[in-house]
């Protein structure tokens, strides 16, 4: 009961945050694409906390308790950059990470071309590598000079604050520390709120993480030790999924 309880408390404080960033925008991006924006941001926010505690915990164990990846030059950074694509599948540099552009952002008139090359730096930083494929075109769907932001730069960077500032707020915490998927959690919650609206019913499908965990608790029923579980797609449009 405590961990359901946790879970549900966790859903609703990440479907506030989505919807204090929604109320922000509102009357600015189509819901359609602000899923796409949402969702995109939480990534960014998420590989940036993610290569940052990885580093800072390498550091804090060989004894450099006062170590801050984040607060790093870049330059210093560069150094490791080839081990840690290795090791992690891609590379930011401590300007470029999240926290760093939130915190400049209300003062960066440039935001959307900043935003661009730190989106582009992400994904050039694992060609070579064997995550080449998972990082290529990551961030296709985030437009960040798209007049759907705004028909203005100044405008479009000023929506662009706000969904930083947004992200910022989720309590996401360590994704090991979490009793819900956020990612698959939020997408399931935005596609809720603007599936039906945008008419996206055809070709746009999801499985929410309770009905995998289910099927994958029945498929290893009686059993002491699973070598893989494979689940079908389950093809249910989302608006219909309360049936």
């Amino acid at each position: 009961m405590a961990t359901d309880s946790k879970k549900e408390r966790e859903r609703e404080e990440l479907h506030r945050a989505i919807w204090a960033i929604a109320d922000e925008l509102r009357g600015a991006v189509d819901g359609w694409d602000f899923k796409n924006y949402v969702l995109g941001m939480m990534f960014y926010r998420y590989i940036s906390e993610n290569l940052t505690e990885y580093v800072n915990k390498g550091e804090h164990e060989a004894g450099n308790t006062d170590f801050d990846y984040a607060a790093m030059p870049d330059e210093d950074a560069e150094i490791a950059r080839e081990g840690l694509v290795q090791e992690k599948g891609f590379f930011i540099l401590p300007s470029e990470l999240f926290a760093n552009v939130t915190t400049r952002a209300k003062d960066d008139e440039n935001l959307n071309e900043t935003l661009e090359k730190v989106f582009h730096n992400i994904e050039e930083s694992a060609k070579g590598s064997p995550s080449e494929k998972d990082f290529a075109g990551l961030f296709d769907d985030f437009d960040v000079n798209s007049n759907k932001l705004g028909s203005t730069v100044a405008k479009r960077n000023e929506r662009l604050v706000k969904l930083l500032n947004g992200v910022s707020l989720m309590k996401l915490g360590s994704v090991q520390d979490h009793d819900i998927d956020a990612f698959g959690d939020a997408y399931e919650y935005l596609m809720s709120m603007y599936a039906s609206n945008a008419g996206k019913s055809g070709g746009e499908f999801f499985t929410p993480a309770d009905v995998s965990i289910l099927l994958t608790r029945l498929g290893t029923v009686g059993k002491t030790k699973v070598n893989k579980v494979y689940e079908t797609p389950c093809l249910i449009p989302i608006q219909n999924q309360a049936a």
